[in-house]
């Protein structure tokens, strides 16, 4: 770490000058360490500086992307005679576009690997989620299976949690999905954890594990307060585990890729006036 290295650099050369002038040995130190730590600091601010530019950079590319693919889709669903499967296959190719960009912007980051502890893992953390999203599962299990301190993913935010489950569970270990669940899900509070819950309820349904996925629903509704908790436990409560349904999560469910998004509704036109209702 250079920032590290520098800082000690600079402390050494400023205590072995204030020795060279006759300081006192407690002024010496003293000075020292205040050497140490502003260099630290500055060299840090400026490196967070740059780090930060680059970033808001990435954020706008994402930002325009996504704006292109809601006008795209506003556009369709004002068109009463629209193909549907075209402008999946549209939105799904600009994602892609815009998704592969991202990961292509990480390598901008990678300089500053020398001169931050955690950028190695920022960098795992930002690579993982554009990698997902391109599907490119095996790519994202090697990130995961990636130990460290310093090398692997970030797990503070559910949707890397839930990346993480939903891989355990599609590699047939239900059993390490349930295991990151219990360890992870405790550090979100309130409606933050809502897609931990939904989708290890998910999975245990799917496991034909009903009964117990009721019992944790219940745990759901009280911690989160969401509604498709409530639903779900009545369905599983009169025997409908067929009619459960992760629906209400939006986006953030779907973007898992475990289950399809309903498919995008247009508007229809009635009478000779095309009047939509």
């Amino acid at each position: 770490m250079l920032s590290l290295l520098i800082s000690v650099m600079v402390s050494i050369t400023l205590v072995g000058t204030l020795i060279a002038s006759g300081a006192k040995t407690g002024s010496t130190v003293f000075l020292g360490i205040i050497g140490f730590i502003a260099s630290f600091f500055l060299i840090g601010w400026l490196v967070r500086k740059k780090i930060t530019a680059i970033q808001n950079e990435l954020q706008e590319i994402m930002k325009g992307g996504q704006q292109r693919m809601n006008r795209k889709v506003q556009q369709f669903q004002s068109k009463p005679n629209g193909n549907i499967k075209l402008i999946q296959r549209q939105i799904e190719a600009d994602q892609k576009v815009i998704y592969k960009k991202g990961l292509d912007f990480t390598q901008r980051l990678e300089p500053f690997k020398k001169w931050s502890l955690l950028m190695g893992r920022q960098i795992a953390t930002m690579r993982l989620q554009f990698l997902y999203q391109l599907k490119e599962f095996g790519q994202v299990d090697e990130i995961f299976a990636t130990g460290g301190m310093f090398k692997g993913p970030m797990m503070m935010e559910p949707m890397m949690v839930a990346m993480k489950m939903a891989r355990q569970y599609k590699n047939h270990d239900v059993a390490g999905a349930e295991k990151t669940f219990k360890r992870r899900v405790k550090w979100f509070r309130g409606d933050r954890g809502t897609l931990l819950y939904g989708l290890m309820t998910w999975i245990l349904v799917k496991e034909g594990e009903s009964e117990k996925a009721r019992k944790l629903l219940i745990k759901a509704k009280d911690a989160t307060g969401n509604e498709t908790f409530t639903f779900n436990w009545e369905r599983l409560s009169n025997d409908k585990a067929k009619s459960f349904s992760n629906e209400g999560l939006g986006e953030e469910w779907y973007g898992l890729y475990l289950e399809n998004p309903p498919t995008p509704k247009q508007q229809r036109v009635r009478g000779n006036k095309g009047r939509r209702f």
